[in-house]
């Protein structure tokens, strides 16, 4: 039986574990993040202290992801994914132990406990992308990105669903247990994978091309990849912070309080859906329709700044979650494939700081201009700013792939840099 083309990457087994596995990991990664937040708040009353926390988690990956991605493409994938499900899930059954007992009276054992995620996420994630990577071939990748979005939609979904059934019952250390539990599946996933079905990517052949300046002299020697990248920080700084703006609208201007900021939510994340699945029917996921992605979220967030009411506020906030998952997926799929095999873990570490920096940069500004100017004023400046990127961004790539300004027959990502060789593991 014929698999349709957006459920191509199914047809491999190694990525129907992985794909569930990582729906599992997802869930409970969402139940535990709804049981910190909801635990601190308890503590502190706080709401600041909360963010402390986020910060806490993010700023291994500034620091440290670059050494991530350097360890990522010196040592097999396999084993380093291994160990850091072991390490989180250790880290949530401390969680659970701490809060078995009730409160903790301090959070400074949480506050722990999140740096150190955040530096297991930092030193292992480049790896954990790079596997991904590996579970199916090639010219299947982008469509097992595309799947992965939905994946983690609907697993966030169920997660935050799970977290509001579980808590009256079990409090927040039956969370952590759930999320604990969760990691078993990626283990189980992982050990069960057949090895001669894994597209290895090649390692780097000398000490030399393995460091962290290398990896930084690559980025920076690639024009194609510093317009992505400073593409993706303006739109994930200014267009990407929606949790911010909803929430800011909708005590604001739609006067639609928690049960709006819940709809919208909601809505938000219904329209991740649709744009994974979107990007999962595409064969391609070229620059062009990056570029169109990226001025659709961004007139939407414009014109959603204009919006008088909750239901046509909601009703943009569809295409621009669609549009955001479209980005997310063609910005990581191109700048993996698009780049040699040798540089992949520090090319995906390399995304993992941008994104952390658009967000530790782009969340208080956007609550700055919010307090000062209003929601509507934020949402405006920050669509009007994205928009002047992605023209920006739109100009550059023709200019370095040597386009005529009027041509649109010949698409950038087809002649940006030949598909990166892969050797098949024995």
């Amino acid at each position: 039986m014929a698999v349709p083309t957006a459920l191509r990457s199914l047809r491999h087994r190694n990525y129907r574990l992985w794909a569930v596995a990582d729906f599992v990991s997802v869930t409970g990664t969402w139940a535990q993040v709804l049981g910190v937040n909801w635990l601190i708040l308890s503590i502190t009353g706080s709401a600041t202290s909360v963010g402390v926390s986020l910060v806490l988690q993010a700023l291994p990956t500034l620091f440290l992801g670059l050494w991530g991605g350097s360890l990522a493409d010196r040592l097999p994938s396999r084993p380093v994914v291994l160990t850091a499900q072991v390490a989180q899930a250790v880290l949530a059954a401390v969680l659970a132990v701490i809060t078995m007992g009730g409160e903790p009276g301090s959070v400074i054992p949480i506050y722990t406990i999140m740096a150190v995620s955040g530096v297991v996420n930092a030193v292992t994630g480049p790896a954990l992308g790079r596997f991904g990577a590996e579970v199916v071939p090639p010219e299947d990748l982008p469509n097992a990105m595309a799947l992965g979005s939905v994946i983690s939609s609907g697993a966030r979904i169920l997660g935050m669903s799970l977290a509001g059934a579980l808590l009256p019952l079990t409090g927040t250390a039956g969370l952590f247990v759930v999320n604990a539990l969760s990691f078993l599946a990626v283990i189980v996933a992982v050990l069960g994978m057949r090895r001669r079905e894994l597209h290895v990517l090649a390692y780097a052949e000398s000490p030399r091309e393995l460091g962290v300046r290398e990896g930084v002299r690559y980025v920076f020697r690639t024009p194609w990849l510093l317009v992505l990248l400073a593409l993706a920080f303006v739109l994930g700084s200014l267009g990407r912070n929606y949790q911010v703006t909803m929430a800011a609208m909708s005590a604001g201007p739609l006067h639609a309080g928690a049960p709006g900021y819940g709809l919208l939510s909601t809505v938000f994340a219904i329209g991740t859906v649709i744009g994974g699945a979107v990007a999962a029917y595409r064969e391609r996921l070229t620059v062009p329709l990056l570029l169109g992605a990226a001025m659709l979220a961004s007139v939407a967030q414009t014109v959603s700044g204009l919006m008088p009411g909750l239901g046509s506020f909601a009703a943009l906030m569809l295409p621009i979650a669609a549009s955001a998952v479209l980005l997310d997926t063609i910005v990581a799929a191109r700048a993996q494939l698009d780049s040699p095999d040798h540089m992949r873990g520090r090319v995906i570490a390399v995304l993992g700081v941008v994104s952390a920096a658009s967000g530790a940069l782009g969340g208080p500004l956007l609550g700055h201009l919010s307090d000062t100017f209003g929601p509507r004023a934020a949402l405006l400046i920050g669509g009007l700013a994205t928009v002047t990127g992605t023209l920006l961004a739109a100009a550059a790539f023709a200019r370095i792939f040597g386009l005529p300004r009027t041509a649109a027959v010949r698409r950038p990502a087809e002649i940006v840099v030949p598909e990166p060789a892969y050797q098949q593991a024995s």
